[in-house]
């Protein structure tokens, strides 16, 4: 008589987080305030203030916005400021700095709707290795969420995982 083969890794305890499943799917677009330098080099705010007032921002409809400048200019924090203004409300996230500080943003706020008491004492593996972009401090933010809560923290896949993190046991009086 054969032995039944047991799987394992799919009978533990094991709690398994993509953070591929957090992506969001939505476009990401750069504006670059380079654009609106004079002669390349200095930032005129009437000019500024008349492109904001004309501009067509229903482009950016629903798309994640990275503000920068990508000549070597002094720009005022108020130039980015003024031009979020338009873009709050039409876009669905804008973030001033690159394309990585957008990715991140996104992950940060849809890691923010994890309630981590749900991974309470269990021991999470966190996935890694995908096909998305997923920011390496998107992997350190849910670390961060995750450790006060969990029985142990790992990384890579169920069947080959590195340890990070095994809480102590409590001890005994």
């Amino acid at each position: 008589m054969a032995e039944e083969i047991i799987n394992r890794v799919a009978a533990s305890p094991l709690v398994t987080i993509d953070l591929e499943d957090y992506y969001h799917k939505g476009e990401r677009v750069t504006y670059d305030l380079a654009q609106n330098l004079f002669q390349g080099m200095v930032l005129r705010e009437k000019d500024l203030r008349e492109f904001v007032k004309e501009h067509n921002w229903s482009q950016y409809e629903g798309k994640n916005v990275a503000l920068t400048c990508s000549e070597d200019a002094i720009v005022p924090t108020w130039a980015y400021m003024l031009v979020a203004t338009r873009l709050e409300g039409v876009a669905n996230m804008v973030v001033m700095g690159s394309q990585d500080t957008l990715e991140f943003a996104l992950y940060k706020e849809a890691l923010e709707r994890i309630n981590p008491e749900d991974f309470a004492d269990k021991p999470v593996v966190i996935k890694g290795c995908g096909k998305l972009p997923v920011p390496d401090a998107a992997y350190v933010e849910l670390t961060r969420l995750l450790k006060p809560y969990v029985k142990s923290i790992m990384y890579g896949e169920p069947c080959s995982t590195v340890p990070l993190y095994k809480k102590p046991k409590s001890a005994k009086i």
